[in-house]
């Protein structure tokens, strides 16, 4: 009687390998399913621009300069130093701000301020616009 010997070890690890390859696809199916559900949350910027200018030690000029999204813009507040100095364009949304216009802030504004213009959109949405010390 002759004695055989049945190798049985190697379906233990091809086993193992599938099953790994298995939990790693079924992860990053989750883990994209997840990622990828955020990103709908996420608001799109609005592109516009303003400038500020120091014309002396207690004055700014501060100009709306437009941008791609210009014409959903209604108005801009202005805070300087933290207290709202005011505001550009209407408040009311019934008119967008005119690209180019510009006024000179001469209170409140001395050297080294914060200066942060928000602006306010018709869809509702609002976003800082301009911000730096000057």
């Amino acid at each position: 009687m002759a004695f055989t010997k049945k190798n049985e070890d190697a379906v233990s690890p091809v086993i193992g390998v599938i099953l790994m390859v298995a939990i790693t696809v079924i992860l990053a199916a989750v883990i994209a399913a997840f990622v990828f559900g955020m990103a709908g949350n996420i608001q799109k910027s609005k592109v516009v621009a303003a400038t500020a200018s120091r014309i002396s030690s207690t004055a700014v000029v501060i100009t709306y300069n437009g941008g791609q999204d210009a014409n959903s813009l209604n108005y801009v507040c202005w805070t300087a130093n933290g207290a709202n100095e005011f505001t550009m364009g209407s408040m009311a949304g019934t008119t967008t701000l005119a690209v180019g216009c510009s006024t000179t802030l001469t209170t409140g504004v001395p050297l080294q301020t914060n200066l942060i213009g928000t602006g306010y959109f018709s869809d509702g949405s609002s976003q800082v616009i301009y911000q730096a010390t000057i």
